[in-house]
């Protein structure tokens, strides 16, 4: 039983986890909306509401901190710029995860987690649905292909038989 065991594994070792947290929220800081499985996105969401907490401190401490996950100048500049000042009224909740279905290839649920009150236009709802994705690829199954022509040589497969 795994009383008192929070957080997700994720099928990963520890450091892969990290790094793998480190990477999503950085990614999240710089384009305030990703596409990842549910699973990932709950597990970011606290620690990006942490750094966006750490921005709003704005503190040398704080900047030291946020180091510590954020991998890049560019994020921390945003971090500790724009997103401190957006974010400076607003008593935590700077997270949403919106669910947008099954992925294709291997039917993993698949969300979009963004920055509230992000400047970044909306583009969940132009994307279509992974039915109508299937039904789109299995409408071009039925199709008939074309004859070869006939000046088309046959591709040979195998040995080349020699001339007796």
């Amino acid at each position: 039983m795994r009383h008192l065991k929070a957080g997700r594994k994720l099928n990963r070792t520890s450091a892969h986890r990290k790094a793998l947290m480190r990477n999503l929220a950085t990614e999240l800081l710089m384009r305030e909306r990703i596409q990842t499985t549910i699973a990932k996105a709950k597990e970011l969401r606290p620690v990006a509401e942490r750094l966006i907490t750490l921005g709003k401190r704005g503190t040398l401490h704080a900047r030291r901190q946020a180091l510590r996950v954020v991998k890049t100048k560019a994020a921390m500049a945003n971090l500790f710029g724009p997103l401190a000042e957006r974010y400076a009224e607003r008593p935590g909740g700077y997270t949403r995860i919106v669910r947008i279905g099954p992925r294709l290839g291997d039917n993993a649920e698949v969300a979009v987690i963004e920055l509230v009150d992000s400047p970044v236009t909306p583009r969940v709802a132009e994307q279509p649905s992974a039915g109508e994705k299937v039904k789109k690829r299995l409408a071009g199954l039925g199709k008939k292909k074309e004859p070869a022509s006939p000046e088309a040589k046959p591709r040979r497969r195998g040995k080349k038989q020699s001339k007796s």
